[in-house]
């Protein structure tokens, strides 16, 4: 009886192993490719806030929010809209975003303030873009 307990326990231990490589695996192949929606920005109010990352956050250095990419990961931003002429910004992930219910609702990315400026005034609020990975964090 002892020994069914064991194989069962033996068995259950593999399929958990199986699976959670498998989902690392889809979870890499994931991380990998373009993403495409809606970026926003944070700035002054967050400034000092610890990030994901464990570090303070700075609205002037150009970093970003994704729930797509590791953290310390760097990203080209491109502006998908036809009203701006091309532009892109390289940033790192360092923090987590944009918040669920938003994420459902198209938005990608969240960049810092310095970040966004390099794609539109800060006014507009949100712009259409594709998320490319450049460097994937370890």
């Amino acid at each position: 009886m002892k020994q069914t307990g064991y194989r069962r326990a033996t068995l259950v231990l593999c399929c958990c192993a199986f699976v959670s490589a498998f989902v690392s695996a889809a979870n890499a192949e994931l991380t990998s490719l373009p993403q495409k929606g809606f970026a926003s920005w944070y700035g002054e109010e967050l400034r000092g806030k610890l990030m994901a990352n464990g570090e303070p956050f700075d609205p002037d250095k150009l970093t970003a929010a994704s729930w797509f990419y590791p953290l310390g990961t760097r990203v080209r931003v491109t502006v998908n809209s036809p009203c701006f002429e091309p532009r892109s910004v390289l940033v790192t992930i360092t923090d987590r975003g944009p918040a669920k219910h938003l994420v459902r609702q198209g938005r990608v990315i969240d960049l810092g303030r310095a970040a966004f400026r390099k794609l539109a005034e800060p006014d507009l609020g949100l712009v259409e873009v594709t998320v490319r990975p450049v460097s994937m964090a370890r």
